[in-house]
């Protein structure tokens, strides 16, 4: 089970944006690997931190975080706001160290304050339509992707403007003095590398367009409107040394014809006759599953709620599975033939029409109330 990502960066859940960045950079800090040469253990609270970090300054994925847990990202097999590497962290989160490692960096082994920096290609979206069936118990969708990737046959030499190291200086005369800043390179947007030789089919930045077969596992339980992210699966950066995008995976669910969902909770509407009611029945009705069939006991009231617990959809924090609610609705004929109308005339003042609440028979605000419990 992965570690809390508050408790990861010692912080409470209510902490700030400004506290969480100022805890990420005291433990990024505190395990970077040039302090820890060779240290396994504090290489991976490193990542574990830079990890933590991604999700919870990001005011959308830490709401998603807050509500589903891990769950709302990991997805068994790629997605999440985790699965970092070392280029991923440095390449993200590198101003975050300010001038604790003498100033910036360039990624992973390659020295701090001068190297080439590591470019991450764009992130590809895509909506994915679920059935509550495939909901209910997760899923494996195929979808193409039409993403770009470097061409074959292109190849990089350094950046003549920035000298490869993906950032300009500029030197500005202001009234409080000479003032030096520095950013991204536009010759050739930070990567430090310029195309040397491009083929045909790429683009001006030594890229192409592919359709591309990705593999996506969806956990049962999402929900509409939740977004998994599959690494790697996004663009490709331009250079050598670049980092693919991801692909972001928005969930759609389709709506279902007889069922209703409400979190992990399933209703469903019977209708059953008058006659029904009276006698009692067996009636089959749709679960997520398939079919089950319920027994009705004589004399039911039109309102009762069925609860067949564990028939609805699976927590995605894996806590169980929700119930099926069953609201038993007795239909009452609109028409009549003179017989049958002359037979409930007869039993309007029989006794055992006389409606007769029982204790056991609850108000309708009492059957919601008991719904939400």
């Amino acid at each position: 089970m992965k570690d809390d990502y508050y408790e990861i960066l010692g912080v409470d859940k209510g902490a700030s944006a400004a506290e969480i960045k100022k805890a990420y950079r005291k433990k990024a800090i505190q395990h970077h690997p040039d302090k820890n040469p060779g240290d396994t253990h504090a290489e991976e609270m490193f990542k574990k931190s830079a990890e933590a970090y991604e999700v919870l300054s990001d005011p959308d994925k830490r709401a998603r975080y807050d509500q589903y847990g891990h769950a709302a990202f990991d997805g068994n097999g790629g997605f999440g706001g985790g699965g970092m590497n070392m280029d991923d962290i440095f390449s993200q989160f590198g101003d975050i160290f300010g001038s604790a490692f003498g100033g910036g960096f360039s990624g992973f082994g390659g020295g701090f304050g001068g190297g080439q920096r590591r470019v991450k290609g764009s992130n590809l979206r895509i909506h994915v339509k679920l059935s509550l069936e495939e909901i209910a118990s997760g899923v494996e969708k195929k979808v193409k992707v039409r993403r770009k990737v470097q061409a074959s046959g292109v190849s990089y030499k350094t950046c003549p403007t920035c000298h490869g190291t993906g950032q300009v200086t500029r030197v500005t005369n202001t009234i409080l003095g000479r003032m030096q800043t520095s950013a991204p390179c536009n010759a050739c947007g930070g990567s430090g590398q310029v195309i040397d030789k491009r083929p045909a089919d790429a683009d001006a930045q030594g890229l192409k367009v592919v359709e591309e077969t990705v593999s996506i596992r969806i956990p049962a339980g999402v929900v509409d409107g939740m977004q998994l992210k599959v690494t790697g699966k996004g663009n490709e950066a331009p250079g050598n040394n670049g980092i693919p995008g991801d692909l972001l995976v928005a969930i759609e669910e389709i709506e279902h014809k007889t069922l209703k969902r409400e979190g992990d909770n399933l209703h469903y509407d019977l209708y059953i006759s008058v006659p029904e009611a009276v006698l009692g029945s067996s009636k089959e009705i749709d679960a997520v599953t398939g079919k089950v069939r319920i027994k009705l006991e004589a004399g039911i009231q039109s309102g009762k709620i069925l609860r067949l617990r564990g028939k609805g959809i699976p927590s995605i924090n894996g806590y169980g599975s929700g119930d099926l609610l069953v609201h038993v609705n007795v239909w009452t004929p609109k028409t009549l033939n003179r017989e049958q109308k002359e037979f409930f005339e007869q039993m309007i003042n029989d006794e055992h029409f006389t409606p007769k609440p029982e204790k056991s028979d609850k108000s309708f605000f009492e059957k919601v109330k008991d719904m939400f419990s």
